[in-house]
């Protein structure tokens, strides 16, 4: 059973939203994980079901509970904040199939590298005013230039995960 979405625009409710990231490191023996505070997003559905949007993260609001950690995620080796302050993802397309899998085609951009990006997310709530997404992929932080990794200690992937809860926009 596929649920339908209203048309219109709609606004991202960043108090019921999340985005965090985790990251194996040390050799693979310890998990970094951290979450962004300030997120910003808006879309519109359109007549055809499809949506299009975007989604905008401050990379400095990155909070992994170690202050030393952060500091150093902020600067040149990592997301190099004075320079690059947005970590900005626009959805090309989104269109809801299979029941709530919606597949999503879009752009990423970190350190001003855009990179084409294309997941499944599900649709796990929608009511007449409010829709809530879920969706989880992985990326190579070095395609985007954060490939600073002293003595080989962080290798592989990095896991995004969201929960995204959108409010229909008064306008």
């Amino acid at each position: 059973m596929t649920v339908a979405v209203d048309t219109g625009l709609w606004q991202l409710d960043a108090t019921a939203s999340t985005v965090a990231l985790r990251h194996r490191t040390m050799w693979g023996l310890v998990t970094v994980k951290g979450t962004f505070a300030a997120v910003t997003g808006q879309g519109e559905v359109r007549p055809d079901g499809s949506a299009v949007g975007t989604l905008t993260l401050q990379a400095a609001s990155l909070d992994t509970k170690n202050a030393k950690r952060d500091a150093h995620l902020k600067g040149a080796d990592f997301f190099d904040t004075d320079r690059h302050p947005e970590i900005v993802f626009v959805t090309q397309s989104a269109e809801l199939r299979d029941g709530d899998a919606v597949h999503v085609t879009g752009r990423l951009t970190v350190r001003g590298v855009s990179r084409p990006l294309t997941f499944v997310a599900r649709l796990v709530g929608a009511e007449g005013d409010a829709l809530t997404l879920e969706g989880e992929f992985t990326v190579d932080r070095a395609e985007f230039g954060l490939g600073w990794n002293q003595l080989g200690m962080i290798r592989g992937l990095t896991t995004v995960s969201t929960t995204l809860r959108f409010r229909r926009s008064a306008t």
